[in-house]
């Protein structure tokens, strides 16, 4: 256990993953304050309700000295405008109240593999850029972008698509043929708790002194294509499956540089995972 008396962590928006960060952190003996826009009575933690679409909300920020930011806000909806308001406007506010904090040490930003909106056959890491190819992917690289014009050290975390307790669509696809998706393409995913913990995993790192990347893909160690995770969810429920026609785009992303950070995966393949919250939900035996 890494601990450090009187390590202040910010965390800007608390929602499923937020939480699960919070936690671990305040396991850890870090203080931890969370961000979010309404009032939650029952976490035991020091809370801040503020809009980051809401510049005024945020003034309180600028008297309070954080070590570490993370910035782990969801957009409200898919579109252009939500995007905007959640991964540049909001993220600019909340720095902004920052330009003064001489203790700041580190930001992270929670971002999405969507940057990477092209097709690719082969594995797509940190070292090749990120071609968006929507609003979604533009306007995050448009964040990221925003943390170059820091003086502290920063971190853009590239999430995959993140499953677990609260988030089970690939498991309700399963059950319906008529959900299938009628292209199979490349996909990736990590699973809420190893994504918490990744995070988790990089400030004790900063904390002990470790010079972190500027980028980091977050997934797990199993790409694979959507009919062949529905295939095999569906196999576990003994439901029926569609036969997998060829995979037609999509793209499949390393995680050599999370794992080379020393960090070790609890469900390095989607089997793992979805196996877990099969067992959780009582669908397996």
């Amino acid at each position: 256990m890494v601990t450090k008396t009187g390590t202040n962590v910010l965390i800007v928006g608390c929602g499923d993953l937020g939480m699960a960060v919070a936690e671990q952190l305040s396991k850890l003996g870090l203080q931890v304050t969370g961000l979010k826009r309404h009032v939650q009575s029952d976490v035991a933690m020091r809370m801040i309700v503020a809009d980051v679409t809401q510049p005024a909300t945020l003034e309180p920020l600028r008297y309070l000295q954080f070590d570490m930011l993370i910035y782990c806000v969801a957009a409200d909806a898919q579109s252009d405008e939500a995007y905007q308001s959640a991964y540049v406007s909001g993220l600019s506010h909340v720095l902004a109240t920052q330009v003064n904090n001489t203790h700041l040490k580190h930001v992270f930003f929670v971002s999405s593999t969507r940057v990477y909106g092209m097709s690719s056959d082969v594995m797509l890491d940190e070292s090749m850029p990120a071609i968006s190819s929507d609003y979604g992917g533009d306007r995050l690289l448009e964040g990221e972008h925003l943390l170059s014009t820091l003086a502290c050290s920063t971190t853009a975390l590239r999430l995959s698509g993140i499953y677990g307790p609260t988030r089970t669509r690939m498991i309700r696809l399963a059950q319906s043929l008529a959900l299938w998706p009628k292209q199979n393409q490349w996909s990736n995913r990590i699973h809420r708790d190893d994504a918490a913990s990744f995070i988790v995993h990089l400030v004790k790192e900063k904390m002990t002194g470790k010079k972190l990347a500027t980028t980091y893909i977050v997934t797990d160690s199993t790409p694979a294509t959507q009919y062949e995770v529905l295939s095999w969810i569906a196999h576990q429920l003994n439901l029926p499956s569609l036969p997998a026609p060829v995979p037609i785009g999509g793209k499949r992303l390393s995680n050599r540089a999370m794992l080379a950070s020393g960090f070790e995966l609890k469900y390095p393949s989607y089997q793992l995972g979805y196996h877990e919250l099969l067992l959780q939900s009582g669908n397996l035996l």
